[in-house]
């Protein structure tokens, strides 16, 4: 790729085919592949992401929200999708866009069997939820005899799959908890079939499920931040390439003499005759506050220039004292030599919200590597 004169995130569908295929060898032939696309596709693009992705055969997506499984719709992608997280009100939107929702309480299975009978529709595909140690949404254990009454009294919904949500799959020192937990879902799933008279799919692993817990693969996975080239861990992180890069430029360049300061509320001071970088890119644009004040670094000609004073809404400023660069010089904020985790870690939080938290305003630049 050409240097960067501008903002942009640059996305290698080379990448994201390799990640695929690595994270598709784990699996036995007849288990399916979920892709989670939500929150466009992990701040990257979820209809590019998509559309390469049902180019590759993927059997499932998933997004979070009815409106991301509508865009989805609207750019042309026919596979199945999952909405982990459907609110009521969208319901008979749902329906007429060929979206599939998570059940994951009574109000939610009463609604959704509600507006399925109104619509007139048979056995319509919907996946039921379960809350096996995460406590975010889901049915819990003794709820199964309640919703295999309320199914059995409706022709309007069939259950495609039973699902739940590992805790802590990546942490080894947390294994016996997943474990309780793939247990008290195969318990769950038994008695559930048993009441039901049918056998839905099964899922419950994750990206770090996938890769650690093979025995809990059921019918189908969900991979999402693998998708984009994160394992959970070191090790697995040198299988996986990062499908993103994002990458700037240096505007102008400051000499500020010593206690001069540097941004808004004077946040930084200058420990003696020094030089600066402003790069245009902000909070806006998904460089967040927490990474101001020599919390975070970007990279120029090789080396770190610490992000100093207050992150600007539109613009940082770096410390360049020690880095030979001109205006005009590529900025990298991140990319799969330079990874978003190191970043993240930095300002102690988590590559998912670094790589989640690119603004839609920046530019989408897409290549294949391979």
């Amino acid at each position: 790729m050409p240097k960067a004169l501008e903002t942009v995130l640059e996305i290698d569908l080379g990448a994201l085919t390799h990640n695929f295929n690595y994270l598709k060898s784990k699996l036995k032939p007849q288990t399916k592949f979920l892709a989670v696309v939500k929150a466009f596709a992990y701040g990257s693009d979820s209809v590019e992401i998509a559309k390469h992705l049902q180019k590759l055969r993927i059997d499932y997506f998933a997004v979070a929200y009815t409106k991301e499984g509508i865009a989805l719709r609207d750019a042309g992608i026919t596979t199945p999708i999952l909405v982990l997280h459907p609110q009521p009100i969208n319901f008979k939107t749902i329906i007429e866009r060929c979206l599939e929702p998570s059940i994951y309480n009574a109000k939610v299975l009463n609604e959704f069997i509600t507006v399925a009978e109104a619509q007139s529709q048979t056995d319509y595909p919907v996946h039921i939820k379960f809350n096996t140690g995460l406590n975010r949404l889901g049915f819990w254990e003794n709820d199964v005899d309640y919703i295999t009454s309320k199914l059995k009294a409706t022709k309007s919904v069939v259950v495609k799959s039973m699902f739940s949500h590992l805790a802590a799959s990546e942490d080894v020192s947390e294994s016996k908890f997943t474990e309780r937990q793939i247990e008290t879902f195969k318990t769950i799933a038994e008695e559930f079939e048993s009441r039901i008279g049918y056998n839905p799919w099964l899922h419950l692993c994750n990206t770090s499920g996938a890769i650690n817990y093979p025995k809990a693969h059921f019918n189908m996975v969900r991979c999402g931040i693998g998708l984009y080239g994160f394992g959970n861990s070191p090790k697995e992180d040198d299988n996986l390439k990062p499908i993103a890069s994002l990458k700037s430029v240096i505007s102008q360049i400051h000499k500020i003499e010593k206690g001069e300061t540097v941004g808004y509320n004077r946040a930084y001071k200058s420990k003696g005759i020094e030089r600066t970088a402003t790069i245009p890119i902000g909070h806006a644009d998904g460089i967040n506050r927490i990474y101001g004040n020599e919390n975070g670094f970007v990279i120029i000609n090789g080396k770190k220039a610490s992000i100093i004073g207050n992150v600007c809404m539109d613009m940082i400023m770096v410390n360049i004292t020690n880095i030979d660069c001109n205006e005009g010089d590529e900025v990298i904020i991140f990319d799969p030599n330079h990874k978003a985790v190191d970043l993240a870690e930095s300002a102690h939080t988590i590559s998912y919200e670094i790589i989640t938290s690119v603004s839609q305003r920046v530019k989408r630049i897409f290549f294949n590597s391979l």
